[in-house]
């Protein structure tokens, strides 16, 4: 499985604009973490862009049901598996790999970074800062659904200070928004 191919196969199975986004953040900080820790980018980015692709489909049995898919119909590697199953915290999958910490840390943080840069007036994520981040994070009420303690433990999983994971998830998030804007 390469990166073109877990594309097609998100975008086949997500209609949702906006969970294509989520996976596609959720991709750029996987890389981002790939490149800092120099493990395999390729790897990070599947995971990243194939962790919610049965989401819409099958939220009930979701990631279960997209793991199955993914072991039977395609030749996903068993730690991205692995990774897809530990980021849902109900699942009880333990999280024993580099890969499956920085998926869990990266995917509720990538929610509350896109909702703090679409309030801005510009919406405009390059211009967000790291201050109006925590701020928001700090808010229960701002993006309700973003799950600060899976935010604090993934931080903590991966060994990462919860300010400097923000800091690089919101950088990871602002060089994806600088490449398709052809910068």
């Amino acid at each position: 499985m390469n990166r073109e191919q877990a594309y097609a196969l998100m975008v086949q199975h997500t209609p949702s604009e906006s969970l294509q986004r989520h996976m596609l953040n959720v991709e750029a900080a996987m890389r981002w973490y790939a490149r800092h820790w120099n493990e395999d980018e390729d790897l990070y980015a599947v995971a990243g862009l194939l962790h919610d692709f049965d989401y819409e489909a099958h939220p009930d049995e979701h990631p279960t049901w997209g793991v199955t898919y993914l072991r039977g119909q395609t030749d996903t590697p068993e730690a991205v598996l692995d990774a897809i199953m530990g980021h849902a915290a109900y699942t009880g999958t333990p999280r024993e790999s580099r890969l499956s910490k920085t998926l869990f840390a990266v995917d509720e943080l990538t929610g509350l970074i896109q909702a703090a840069a679409l309030v801005r007036p510009d919406k405009d994520i390059q211009q967000l800062e790291l201050k109006s981040v925590k701020k928001r994070f700090k808010t229960p009420a701002f993006a309700a659904g973003v799950n600060r303690e899976e935010v604090t433990q993934g931080a903590e999983e991966l060994g990462v200070p919860l300010d400097d994971h923000m800091a690089n998830v919101l950088t990871a998030m602002q060089e994806l928004a600088a490449q398709e804007a052809g910068q």
